[in-house]
């Protein structure tokens, strides 16, 4: 990576972009053009056209301090499809098999967007009745064992405004939508590094989550299984977090190779 003496020869043309947008991923949080050129070291006219670029090509888009940018829908897509190339797929599907054959139920791969958590990977249990959450579907952040897990990372400061201007609807009786109760709730899943979902999503349903770090211990994605409550209950299915954990530290591995 190059740092602030690096001048703008020194950087090919073809790879600016892939740097500052390299950058915008290791920081992980808003992030200026002043702020990417402390990295990249390149003229100041040069830096605020590329984040421009990116701006009007949908990889960045703007904060709501409006001097800051973010990982856009494009980028955002893009990950997701790394995730989910051919090759790191393949090695992927052994662990959620060993894991759904271990567990005896449905397990989940999902990693966050803007509107909620997205199933990116799963095997289904062998169970003629099983719950049906397709690859590609979007649940919300509130009531998902994923989705709380993927909350509790965010700073106190950022939940507290997320959960201040979230609509937090009821999908069941169950569903807790008081910022208080959930940053109660959440502040649990911090100390615990693990969360659960008490058919708070769907009614039968029970799930447990255990997030999916990388090298900088950030959460990546999230693995989950869920069942019906009619074949096991949220005890019986917080019984199976060593599995998830081991299953998790080996897709970590797997991803960050």
């Amino acid at each position: 990576m190059p740092d602030a003496s690096t001048s703008d020869k020194a950087i090919p043309t073809n790879l600016r972009l892939l740097l500052l947008l390299e950058e915008i991923a290791r920081v992980g949080v808003p992030l200026t053009p002043t702020a990417a050129n402390e990295v990249l070291g390149l003229p100041k006219p040069t830096v605020h056209r590329l984040f421009h670029r990116l701006e009007e090509e949908g990889f960045l888009q703007r904060d709501i301090d409006g001097r800051s940018y973010s990982p856009g829908q494009r980028l955002r897509k893009l990950s997701v499809n790394v995730l989910s190339s051919a090759r790191l797929r393949t090695v992927r599907q052994a662990v959620l098999n060993a894991l759904t054959d271990e567990v005896g139920e449905t397990c989940n791969l999902a990693t966050p967007d803007r509107d909620g958590m997205i199933y990116i990977d799963r095997v289904e249990t062998k169970w003629p009745l099983r719950i049906q959450l397709p690859v590609g579907t979007t649940v919300p952040f509130h009531c998902t064992a994923s989705g709380k897990m993927y909350l509790s990372s965010l700073p106190p400061r950022h939940l507290a405004k997320y959960l201040s201007n979230a609509i937090l609807d009821a999908h069941t009786s169950h569903t807790l939508t008081d910022p208080d109760a959930l940053t109660q709730e959440i502040e649990g899943i911090r100390q615990n590094d693990y969360s659960t979902d008490d058919q708070e999503f769907m009614d039968g349903m029970v799930a447990v989550a255990v997030p999916i770090r990388d090298d900088l211990g950030r959460l990546m994605s999230t693995l989950s299984v869920h069942a019906p409550v009619q074949r096991i209950s949220l005890e019986g299915i917080r019984g199976q977090l060593d599995r998830l954990r081991r299953a998790a530290s080996d897709l970590s591995e797997m991803m960050l190779r």
